[in-house]
């Protein structure tokens, strides 16, 4: 049986937070790396949408989606208060660098924490939320950039992607 190990404090930022890759894939995903106490201390799971909710609404369609996404069974009130504790909800939209102020306020001062921005989003997104990124100064030597695929339609779409990105990531 593999053994999982506890990994160092991050900030995890999902684009497209609110989205069904979000809701039924990666937090149910999420919740079980944290049961398995696989976070530690005050790792966050920091969620992008363009929708106007309130951290509370935004919990509650986490919760929502856990429940019917995770196996019977393997939901456990008492453990979702401890991961709910751990997801924050911010209002961001990604062609608009100018209204990434309190994303922004959220990661500052957090610059020494692996920082993963997980875009779970249209691929002609993941370019202007790069430039998003780096122009607000999110993007430090310990940030990464997951892409959830497919990267374009086509060979030069991919490239024109992956260039675009580039400019912003290593």
């Amino acid at each position: 049986m593999a053994q999982l190990l506890p990994v160092d404090e991050f900030d995890l930022i999902i684009f497209g937070g609110t989205g069904d890759l979000a809701m039924r894939k990666l937090l149910p995903a999420l919740y079980h790396r944290d049961l398995d106490k696989q976070f530690t201390g005050a790792s966050r799971i920091i969620s992008v949408g363009r929708s106007k909710l309130s951290r509370a609404r935004y919990l509650e369609s986490v919760e929502t989606a856990l429940r019917a996404n995770l196996a019977e069974g393997e939901f456990d009130a008492a453990f979702w208060k401890t991961f709910s504790a751990r997801v924050e909800y911010h209002q961001v939209d990604a062609s608009s660098p100018a209204n990434w102020d309190s994303l922004v306020k959220t990661l500052g001062g957090k610059e020494e924490r692996i920082r993963v921005a997980y875009l779970a989003t249209a691929p002609s997104l993941f370019g202007p939320i790069s430039k998003g990124l780096r122009q607000n100064s999110l993007v430090t030597g310990n940030s990464r950039i997951v892409l959830e695929k497919p990267l374009g339609h086509d060979h030069e779409s991919a490239k024109a992607i992956n260039d675009e990105v580039g400019v912003c990531f290593a």
